[in-house]
Protein backbone atom coordinates (compact mmCIF):
# COMPACT_ATOMS: atom_id res chain seq x y z
CA UNK A 1 0.00 0.00 0.00
CA UNK A 2 1.54 3.21 -1.49
CA UNK A 3 0.30 6.34 1.24
CA UNK A 4 1.47 10.19 0.15
CA UNK A 5 1.29 12.46 3.59
CA UNK A 6 0.48 16.29 3.53
CA UNK A 7 1.72 18.25 6.56
CA UNK A 8 0.70 21.89 6.27
CA UNK A 9 0.04 22.44 10.47
CA UNK A 10 1.99 25.79 10.66
CA UNK A 11 5.83 26.34 9.24
CA UNK A 12 6.24 23.90 6.97
CA UNK A 13 5.40 22.14 4.34
CA UNK A 14 6.49 18.44 4.06
CA UNK A 15 5.18 15.81 1.60
CA UNK A 16 6.24 12.02 2.08
CA UNK A 17 5.63 8.53 0.32
CA UNK A 18 5.35 5.32 2.51
CA UNK A 19 5.15 2.14 1.88
CA UNK A 20 3.61 -0.37 4.18
CA UNK A 21 4.56 -3.95 2.81
CA UNK A 22 8.38 -3.41 3.14
CA UNK A 23 10.71 -3.88 6.49
CA UNK A 24 8.71 -6.93 7.93
CA UNK A 25 5.28 -4.87 8.17
CA UNK A 26 6.58 -1.21 9.53
CA UNK A 27 5.97 1.22 6.73
CA UNK A 28 9.02 2.26 5.05
CA UNK A 29 9.65 5.69 3.92
CA UNK A 30 9.89 5.83 -0.18
CA UNK A 31 10.37 9.55 -0.56
CA UNK A 32 10.02 13.21 0.94
CA UNK A 33 10.31 16.88 -0.03
CA UNK A 34 10.42 19.77 2.82
CA UNK A 35 10.16 23.75 2.46
CA UNK A 36 10.84 25.70 5.83
CA UNK A 37 9.68 29.36 6.34
CA UNK A 38 11.61 30.47 8.69
CA UNK A 39 13.29 32.56 6.89
CA UNK A 40 10.27 34.34 5.68
CA UNK A 41 8.75 34.62 9.53
CA UNK A 42 12.50 35.94 10.65
CA UNK A 43 11.79 39.49 9.94
CA UNK A 44 8.94 39.37 12.17
CA UNK A 45 10.12 37.32 15.23
CA UNK A 46 7.54 34.29 14.53
CA UNK A 47 4.95 32.59 12.90
CA UNK A 48 2.29 35.18 10.66
CA UNK A 49 -0.34 32.51 10.43
CA UNK A 50 -1.38 34.98 6.98
CA UNK A 51 1.75 34.37 5.57
CA UNK A 52 2.11 31.01 6.17
CA UNK A 53 -1.02 29.63 4.46
CA UNK A 54 -0.39 31.46 2.00
CA UNK A 55 3.34 29.90 1.18
CA UNK A 56 1.67 26.34 1.82
CA UNK A 57 -0.49 27.07 -0.98
CA UNK A 58 2.67 27.77 -3.48
CA UNK A 59 4.48 25.36 -2.14
CA UNK A 60 2.06 21.94 -1.88
CA UNK A 61 1.81 20.79 -5.41
CA UNK A 62 5.54 21.45 -6.16
CA UNK A 63 6.32 19.44 -3.45
CA UNK A 64 3.68 16.44 -4.58
CA UNK A 65 5.27 16.25 -7.64
CA UNK A 66 9.11 16.26 -6.38
CA UNK A 67 7.63 13.51 -3.99
CA UNK A 68 6.78 11.20 -6.79
CA UNK A 69 9.05 11.86 -9.28
CA UNK A 70 11.92 10.82 -6.86
CA UNK A 71 10.13 7.54 -5.76
CA UNK A 72 9.31 7.08 -10.18
CA UNK A 73 5.62 6.14 -8.93
CA UNK A 74 2.42 7.73 -11.11
CA UNK A 75 -0.13 9.04 -8.81
CA UNK A 76 -3.03 6.60 -9.80
CA UNK A 77 -0.75 4.27 -8.09
CA UNK A 78 -1.58 6.26 -4.93
CA UNK A 79 -3.97 4.10 -2.30
CA UNK A 80 -4.27 6.54 0.63
CA UNK A 81 -3.74 10.33 0.82
CA UNK A 82 -3.45 11.94 4.42
CA UNK A 83 -3.05 15.14 5.66
CA UNK A 84 -2.68 16.62 8.72
CA UNK A 85 -6.18 17.41 10.51
CA UNK A 86 -4.87 18.91 13.17
CA UNK A 87 -3.79 20.63 15.96
CA UNK A 88 -2.52 23.57 14.14
CA UNK A 89 -2.78 26.97 12.26
CA UNK A 90 -6.31 27.06 11.05
CA UNK A 91 -5.21 28.38 7.25
CA UNK A 92 -2.43 26.36 7.25
CA UNK A 93 -4.57 23.15 7.95
CA UNK A 94 -7.23 24.14 5.66
CA UNK A 95 -4.22 23.98 2.59
CA UNK A 96 -3.33 21.00 3.41
CA UNK A 97 -6.49 19.15 3.78
CA UNK A 98 -7.92 20.84 0.95
CA UNK A 99 -4.98 19.62 -1.19
CA UNK A 100 -5.39 16.25 -0.23
CA UNK A 101 -8.84 15.63 -0.37
CA UNK A 102 -8.93 17.32 -3.80
CA UNK A 103 -6.35 15.09 -5.09
CA UNK A 104 -7.83 11.99 -3.50
CA UNK A 105 -11.29 13.07 -4.78
CA UNK A 106 -9.36 13.65 -8.36
CA UNK A 107 -8.22 10.10 -7.92
CA UNK A 108 -11.07 8.13 -6.86
CA UNK A 109 -9.02 7.62 -3.88
CA UNK A 110 -9.60 7.48 0.18
CA UNK A 111 -8.45 10.07 2.43
CA UNK A 112 -7.46 9.98 6.06
CA UNK A 113 -6.89 13.09 8.63
CA UNK A 114 -3.88 12.52 10.77
CA UNK A 115 -3.53 14.25 14.41
CA UNK A 116 0.03 16.47 14.49
CA UNK A 117 1.19 14.73 17.56
CA UNK A 118 0.64 11.03 16.99
CA UNK A 119 2.82 12.04 13.60
CA UNK A 120 5.78 12.79 16.07
CA UNK A 121 4.73 9.97 18.44
CA UNK A 122 5.21 7.35 15.86
CA UNK A 123 7.83 8.79 14.19
CA UNK A 124 10.73 6.85 15.33
CA UNK A 125 8.94 4.02 14.08
CA UNK A 126 10.90 4.85 10.88
CA UNK A 127 14.30 4.29 12.89
CA UNK A 128 16.82 1.79 12.22
CA UNK A 129 15.57 0.43 15.88
CA UNK A 130 11.91 1.19 16.04
CA UNK A 131 10.28 0.80 19.53
CA UNK A 132 8.18 -1.79 20.79
CA UNK A 133 4.77 -0.85 23.22
CA UNK A 134 3.95 0.23 25.28
CA UNK A 135 6.11 3.12 26.17
CA UNK A 136 6.23 6.57 27.65
CA UNK A 137 6.69 9.19 25.19
CA UNK A 138 7.92 12.86 25.59
CA UNK A 139 6.17 15.15 23.41
CA UNK A 140 8.60 18.12 23.37
CA UNK A 141 8.32 21.18 20.51
CA UNK A 142 7.15 24.22 20.22
CA UNK A 143 3.28 24.35 20.75
CA UNK A 144 3.46 20.88 22.97
CA UNK A 145 5.09 19.66 25.86
CA UNK A 146 3.41 16.39 26.95
CA UNK A 147 4.13 13.25 29.01
CA UNK A 148 1.83 10.16 27.38
CA UNK A 149 2.10 6.29 27.92
CA UNK A 150 1.77 4.77 24.56
CA UNK A 151 0.17 1.34 24.95
CA UNK A 152 -0.53 0.55 21.37
CA UNK A 153 -1.38 2.83 18.12
CA UNK A 154 -4.50 4.97 18.80
CA UNK A 155 -4.69 4.24 22.84
CA UNK A 156 -2.85 7.13 24.31
CA UNK A 157 -3.25 8.32 28.02
CA UNK A 158 -1.96 11.56 29.30
CA UNK A 159 0.41 12.00 32.24
CA UNK A 160 1.12 15.14 32.49
CA UNK A 161 1.28 18.38 30.59
CA UNK A 162 2.78 22.06 30.07
CA UNK A 163 0.31 24.40 32.04
CA UNK A 164 1.40 27.60 30.27
CA UNK A 165 4.49 27.98 27.61
CA UNK A 166 6.15 24.89 26.30
CA UNK A 167 9.23 24.10 26.21
CA UNK A 168 10.19 24.82 22.83
CA UNK A 169 8.03 28.14 23.64
CA UNK A 170 10.73 28.90 26.60
CA UNK A 171 13.42 28.17 24.13
CA UNK A 172 11.92 30.91 21.82
CA UNK A 173 11.11 33.55 24.13
CA UNK A 174 14.53 33.57 25.34
CA UNK A 175 16.49 33.78 22.25
CA UNK A 176 14.57 36.62 22.07
CA UNK A 177 15.27 38.00 25.40
CA UNK A 178 18.88 37.26 24.49
CA UNK A 179 18.19 39.35 21.22
CA UNK A 180 18.66 35.84 18.91
CA UNK A 181 17.46 35.07 15.41
CA UNK A 182 14.56 33.40 14.63
CA UNK A 183 14.13 30.40 14.78
CA UNK A 184 15.21 30.93 18.53
CA UNK A 185 15.95 27.35 20.09
CA UNK A 186 18.49 26.35 18.08
CA UNK A 187 19.94 29.75 18.12
CA UNK A 188 19.97 29.49 21.75
CA UNK A 189 21.57 26.21 21.59
CA UNK A 190 24.49 27.04 19.73
CA UNK A 191 25.52 30.10 22.05
CA UNK A 192 24.72 27.99 25.14
CA UNK A 193 27.36 25.63 23.97
CA UNK A 194 30.00 28.73 24.54
CA UNK A 195 28.93 28.86 28.05
CA UNK A 196 28.80 28.28 31.56
CA UNK A 197 25.22 26.24 31.96
CA UNK A 198 25.63 26.77 36.33
CA UNK A 199 26.64 30.79 36.11
CA UNK A 200 23.06 31.75 36.64
CA UNK A 201 20.59 29.77 39.12
CA UNK A 202 17.53 29.80 37.67
CA UNK A 203 14.41 28.11 38.48
CA UNK A 204 13.05 24.58 37.60
CA UNK A 205 9.60 25.15 37.86
CA UNK A 206 7.18 22.20 39.32
CA UNK A 207 9.96 20.20 39.82
CA UNK A 208 10.33 18.86 42.76
CA UNK A 209 6.05 18.39 42.39
CA UNK A 210 4.57 14.82 42.63
CA UNK A 211 2.93 15.69 39.68
CA UNK A 212 3.86 14.94 35.73
CA UNK A 213 3.15 18.82 35.04
CA UNK A 214 5.64 21.15 33.44
CA UNK A 215 5.40 25.03 33.61
CA UNK A 216 8.31 27.21 31.41
CA UNK A 217 6.63 31.11 31.79
CA UNK A 218 8.19 31.32 35.03
CA UNK A 219 11.61 30.55 33.63
CA UNK A 220 11.03 33.17 30.80
CA UNK A 221 10.59 35.67 33.37
CA UNK A 222 13.75 34.76 35.44
CA UNK A 223 15.67 35.42 31.74
CA UNK A 224 14.24 38.59 31.28
CA UNK A 225 14.79 39.67 35.21
CA UNK A 226 18.17 38.11 34.79
CA UNK A 227 19.02 39.75 31.59
CA UNK A 228 17.83 43.70 33.25
CA UNK A 229 19.80 42.76 35.63
CA UNK A 230 22.82 42.13 33.90
CA UNK A 231 22.58 45.74 32.12
CA UNK A 232 25.75 46.73 29.89
CA UNK A 233 26.97 43.25 30.88
CA UNK A 234 24.39 41.79 29.22
CA UNK A 235 26.46 41.06 25.85
CA UNK A 236 29.70 39.57 28.16
CA UNK A 237 27.51 37.30 29.65
CA UNK A 238 24.96 36.49 26.97
CA UNK A 239 26.11 32.54 26.52
CA UNK A 240 26.48 32.08 29.74
CA UNK A 241 22.68 33.17 30.26
CA UNK A 242 21.67 31.20 27.35
CA UNK A 243 23.49 27.89 28.46
CA UNK A 244 21.76 28.45 32.32
CA UNK A 245 18.33 28.89 30.35
CA UNK A 246 19.15 25.52 28.21
CA UNK A 247 20.23 23.33 31.26
CA UNK A 248 16.93 24.66 33.11
CA UNK A 249 14.66 23.76 30.56
CA UNK A 250 16.43 20.09 30.19
CA UNK A 251 16.81 19.18 33.54
CA UNK A 252 13.28 19.53 33.96
CA UNK A 253 12.50 17.86 31.23
CA UNK A 254 15.05 14.62 31.76
CA UNK A 255 13.58 14.44 35.34
CA UNK A 256 9.75 14.68 34.51
CA UNK A 257 10.52 11.58 32.01
CA UNK A 258 12.62 9.44 34.33
CA UNK A 259 9.47 10.09 37.21
CA UNK A 260 7.07 9.27 34.15
CA UNK A 261 9.37 5.79 33.74
CA UNK A 262 9.41 5.29 37.44
CA UNK A 263 5.42 6.20 37.46
CA UNK A 264 4.65 3.50 35.24
CA UNK A 265 7.45 0.22 35.20
CA UNK A 266 7.81 1.56 31.91
CA UNK A 267 11.71 0.76 30.44
CA UNK A 268 11.30 2.84 27.07
CA UNK A 269 11.07 6.08 26.20
CA UNK A 270 10.30 7.73 23.16
CA UNK A 271 11.29 11.61 22.75
CA UNK A 272 9.24 13.35 19.67
CA UNK A 273 8.93 16.82 18.14
CA UNK A 274 11.76 19.41 17.52
CA UNK A 275 12.94 20.15 21.19
CA UNK A 276 14.21 16.30 20.95
CA UNK A 277 16.66 17.48 18.13
CA UNK A 278 18.63 19.13 21.22
CA UNK A 279 22.01 17.85 22.09
CA UNK A 280 21.96 18.57 25.42
CA UNK A 281 18.97 16.90 26.04
CA UNK A 282 19.56 13.74 23.89
CA UNK A 283 22.75 13.10 26.32
CA UNK A 284 20.95 13.44 29.51
CA UNK A 285 18.25 11.61 29.03
CA UNK A 286 20.51 8.98 27.56
CA UNK A 287 22.54 9.31 30.60
CA UNK A 288 19.63 9.13 33.04
CA UNK A 289 17.43 6.54 31.49
CA UNK A 290 20.78 4.19 31.22
CA UNK A 291 21.03 4.11 34.86
CA UNK A 292 17.27 3.76 35.06
CA UNK A 293 18.00 0.86 32.80
CA UNK A 294 15.59 1.84 30.21
CA UNK A 295 16.16 2.62 26.70
CA UNK A 296 15.53 5.98 24.67
CA UNK A 297 14.44 6.25 21.15
CA UNK A 298 14.22 8.97 18.82
CA UNK A 299 13.33 9.87 14.79
CA UNK A 300 15.81 10.56 12.42
CA UNK A 301 17.42 13.92 13.24
CA UNK A 302 15.46 14.98 10.22
CA UNK A 303 12.29 14.12 11.15
CA UNK A 304 12.18 16.14 14.24
CA UNK A 305 10.70 18.96 12.96
CA UNK A 306 7.10 19.29 11.61
CA UNK A 307 7.46 16.67 7.83
CA UNK A 308 5.58 14.95 5.94
CA UNK A 309 6.77 11.44 6.24
CA UNK A 310 5.50 11.41 10.09
CA UNK A 311 1.67 11.99 8.84
CA UNK A 312 1.82 9.50 6.61
CA UNK A 313 3.85 7.30 8.70
CA UNK A 314 0.86 7.49 11.39
CA UNK A 315 -1.65 7.09 8.17
CA UNK A 316 0.07 4.06 7.82
CA UNK A 317 0.18 2.39 11.27
CA UNK A 318 -4.01 3.66 12.19
CA UNK A 319 -4.64 1.63 9.25
CA UNK A 320 -2.60 -1.52 9.56
CA UNK A 321 -3.60 -1.76 13.10
CA UNK A 322 -6.69 -1.97 12.80
CA UNK A 323 -7.80 1.58 14.33
CA UNK A 324 -9.43 3.31 11.67
CA UNK A 325 -9.89 2.86 8.20
CA UNK A 326 -9.23 5.07 5.18
CA UNK A 327 -12.62 6.77 3.27
CA UNK A 328 -13.57 8.39 0.07
CA UNK A 329 -15.33 10.80 1.92
CA UNK A 330 -14.11 14.53 0.59
CA UNK A 331 -15.74 16.49 2.91
CA UNK A 332 -13.24 17.88 5.51
CA UNK A 333 -13.04 19.90 8.33
CA UNK A 334 -9.49 20.70 10.08
CA UNK A 335 -9.37 21.07 14.26
CA UNK A 336 -6.83 23.77 15.36
CA UNK A 337 -7.48 22.62 19.07
CA UNK A 338 -7.08 18.88 19.30
CA UNK A 339 -6.17 17.06 22.56
CA UNK A 340 -4.23 14.25 21.32
CA UNK A 341 -6.57 12.14 23.77
CA UNK A 342 -9.18 12.77 22.48
CA UNK A 343 -8.42 11.11 19.01
CA UNK A 344 -10.47 8.55 19.02
CA UNK A 345 -13.79 11.08 19.63
CA UNK A 346 -12.89 13.39 16.86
Amino acid sequence: MWILGIESSCDETGVALVRTEARGGWPQLVAQALHTQAAMHEAYGGVVPELASRDHIRRVLPLIQQVMQQAALPLSELDVVAYTRGPGLAGALLVGAGTACALAASLGKPVLGVHHLEGHLLSPFMGAEPPTFPFVALLVSGGHTQLMCVKAVGNYELLGETIDDAAGEAFDKSAKLLGLGYPGGPALSALAALGNPQAFALPRPLLHQPNLDFSFAGLKTAVLTQSRKLGDELAARKADLAASTQAAIVEVLVKKSVKALQHTGLKTLVVAGGVGANRMLREQLQKDCQALGAKVHYPEPELCTDNGAMIAMAAAMRINSGVETAQKNYAFHVLPRWPLAQIATA
